[in-house]
C-alpha cells in the first residue's frame, strides 16, 4: 500500500429491507432459504430487488496516511454505512478494503463501551481492543480523564452517564490512544459548543502527528477548516473526491434550493402565545424578475403577529453563504410595538453581494437581550454573475463584492515626496 492507510475498491453493501429476519436462523431455515433463493426470481430470470437496498455501490478511493479526509453527504447516503465497514463492525457485500494500521472510531454514543463498567474500565476495555498493552493506557489515563471532564464519574457504570458525558469520554479515549487511523462520525453533534470546538482541535492536533483522521460531519465550516480532501456520497455512490473546497461547493450548490419565500397561517406559525411569525419575503427591486444578479437591490420583508402591549422588540437577520459563512449580522430598531401585525424590510443594496447561493436565519428579540423566536433558512436564494465589465470572466472570490468609491487623479511626484518627507520628520 505504500503511503496508502485506506484503500477502498469496488466496496459495495446490500441491505434486504422488509419481512422478517431472523439474527440467528436455524439449520433447517438455512438450508431451506438456500434452495428457495434459486426460485425467487422475476419473469426475465433476474433476481426480484424488491426488498433490496444498496447503501453503498461501487465505491473507490484512498486515503494517503497523515490525511485528513471529510466525507460528506445527505442522509441516507451511506457514509456512516461505509465508516462501520472500515471499522470492521459490518461486512462488505462486495469489494474489498485495505487498512494499515490501527483503528480507532467513535461512530456513536458509547460505541465499544460496556454499559455495566465504570468509566474507568471502560478507558482500559477500549485500550485493551485496540492492542495497547495497559502500561501504554495507563499513561494517557490522567489526560484522558482530564479532556473529558469525568473525574467526579470515573467509577460510575457509564449506563448512568448522560449522553453528553458518554461522548465526552468515548471522543477522549478514541483521540489519545494513538490509533493510527481515526474514524469519528457526527456523533460530535451531541456535544455542546465548546467541546466540539476543543474536538476539532483535538483532531486537527492528531493530525498533524501524522495520523489519519476519517472525518463526517454536516458541519461544512468544519469541514473546510480541518480536511484537506472531501469525498461526497450520494445514494450509495461517490459522486466527487478532490480538495475539500471543491467538492463541498459542489455538494451545496446541488442541495441548495431557492426558496424566495414563507408564509404561514395564524394556526401554525412559528411562535408562541406572545408572537407568531406570518411571512418572510425577498423582493427584488429590480426591473427585471428572471434573475438576482450582483447588481440587484432587494429587500426583505418580516411580518408578525405581536399580542405584547409596548414591548420592544426587535429582528435579528443573519444572512449566510451556502457554505455556512455568515457574510452579514444586522438589526432592527429597537421601539416599543403595538398590539397586531408589525413589519420589518432590511434593504440590500445592488452591488454589494457576490454570485453565491444565500439563506437566512432570523431571531426575534425583546428588551434587546432576550430572543424570544429563532427561525432558521427561512429564506434562500441565488445571486448570479451580471453584466460583464471589461475582458474578466473567472469568478471574483469574497462573500461580498461592494461598489465602494474610488477617487483616481494625476499629480506631482513632487507632492508625494514632500508628503512623505514630512511624514517620517514627524
Amino acid at each position: 500500500m505504500n503511503d496508502c492507510a485506506i484503500e477502498v475498491g469496488g466496496l459495495s453493501k446490500l441491505y434486504r429491507i422488509g419481512g422478517e429476519q431472523k439474527l440467528y436462523p436455524t439449520l433447517r431455515e438455512s438450508v431451506a432459504g438456500a434452495i428457495t433463493s434459486r426460485f425467487r426470481r422475476n419473469g426475465n430470470g433476474a433476481k426480484s430487488n424488491a426488498r433490496e437496498f444498496w447503501a453503498l455501490k461501487d465505491v473507490n478511493f484512498q486515503v494517503q496516511r497523515g490525511e485528513v479526509v471529510g466525507i460528506i453527504g445527505r442522509n441516507g447516503a451511506g457514509k456512516s454505512t461505509l465508516l462501520k465497514i472500515l471499522s470492521r463492525i459490518t461486512d462488505p457485500t462486495e469489494g474489498e478494503i485495505e487498512i494499515d494500521g490501527r483503528v480507532g472510531s467513535l461512530l456513536e454514543v458509547g460505541t465499544g463501551f460496556h454499559p455495566e463498567l465504570t468509566g474507568r474500565e471502560n478507558v482500559f476495555l477500549n485500550g485493551a481492543i485496540l492492542g495497547m498493552k495497559r502500561r501504554e493506557i495507563a499513561g494517557k489515563f490522567d489526560e484522558i480523564v482530564a479532556f473529558a471532564e469525568t473525574e467526579k464519574f470515573l467509577d460510575t457504570p457509564v449506563k448512568f452517564y448522560s449522553s453528553g458525558m458518554y461522548t465526552r469520554l468515548a471522543f477522549a479515549v478514541a483521540a489519545h490512544l494513538e490509533p493510527e487511523i481515526l474514524i469519528v462520525d457526527e456523533v460530535l453533534a451531541v456535544g455542546d459548543a465548546s467541546f466540539q470546538k476543543k474536538c476539532l482541535g483535538k483532531m486537527n492536533d492528531v493530525s498533524k502527528q501524522g495520523r489519519t483522521v476519517l472525518f463526517v460531519s454536516h458541519n461544512m465550516t468544519a469541514l473546510r477548516s480541518l480536511c484537506t480532501r472531501a469525498v461526497w456520497l450520494e445514494n450509495g455512490k461517490v459522486m466527487e473526491n478532490g480538495h475539500t473546497t471543491d467538492v463541498v461547493g459542489s455538494y451545496m450548490r446541488k442541495n441548495t434550493i431557492a426558496n424566495p419565500e414563507s408564509v404561514w397561517s395564524e394556526g401554525s406559525a412559528p411562535g408562541d402565545d406572545r408572537i407568531r411569525l406570518r411571512s418572510v419575503r425577498l423582493i427584488s427591486r429590480s426591473n427585471s424578475t428572471d434573475q438576482i444578479t450582483v447588481h440587484t437591490p432587494l429587500s426583505i420583508e418580516f411580518t408578525y403577529w405581536n399580542t405584547m402591549p409596548g414591548a420592544v422588540l426587535n429582528i435579528s437577520a443573519l444572512l449566510y453563504t451556502s457554505e455556512e459563512i455568515c457574510v452579514l449580522v444586522t438589526v432592527s430598531d429597537f421601539r416599543p410595538r403595538a398590539v397586531g401585525l408589525i413589519r420589518h424590510i432590511l434593504e440590500i443594496p445592488g452591488d454589494f453581494l457576490n454570485a453565491n447561493s444565500y439563506f437566512v436565519n432570523m431571531l426575534i428579540v425583546k428588551d434587546a437581550s432576550v430572543p424570544i423566536l429563532r427561525q432558521d433558512n427561512v429564506l434562500s436564494f441565488d445571486v448570479v454573475e451580471g453584466e460583464v465589465t471589461g475582458n474578466w470572466y473567472g469568478a471574483t472570490p469574497g462573500t461580498v463584492r461592494p461598489k465602494l468609491v474610488w477617487k483616481s487623479e494625476a499629480v506631482d511626484a513632487s507632492e508625494i515626496d514632500l508628503a512623505t518627507a514630512r511624514a517620517q520628520s514627524d
